[in-house]
């Protein structure tokens, strides 16, 4: 899957490795392209359990619109699966961490660092 909002605003390429979903983003995230986001982050399957990893590496701004997509993102994988987020730069880490983010929603330095975790 991959769908891009505005001129380059946002792209979303969305993969599966050993059966873990990983949402790799590009660009920025602002209450006009976090809905892209959303869906991209949502379980592709309902049943308990989905497990997905969310590349942030290309990710330079991300403001409150993506917090909550982040948020629901989160709650749409509980009570059995989980989201996890990876390669989270400097900015966009610093908000995740003033926000408490965080300790809810793990962040790894690499996609693979975060399919290792088990």
């Amino acid at each position: 899957m991959y769908e891009q909002t505005g001129p380059e605003r946002l792209s979303v390429f969305r993969s599966t490795i050993d059966g873990v979903t990983v949402v790799t983003v590009t660009g920025e995230i602002d209450h006009h392209t976090s809905g892209v986001l959303r869906d991209a982050l949502a379980p592709a399957d309902p049943a308990p359990g989905a497990r997905t990893v969310a590349d942030l590496s290309g990710v330079p701004f991300m403001d409150s619109s993506g917090i909550n997509v982040l948020i629901a993102g989160h709650q749409a994988h509980q009570p059995t699966g989980w989201l996890r987020l990876a390669g989270v730069r400097g900015p966009v880490l610093r908000t995740l961490e003033i926000v408490g983010l965080t300790p809810l929603i793990p962040c790894y330095p690499s996609v693979g660092d975060a399919l290792a975790d088990d």
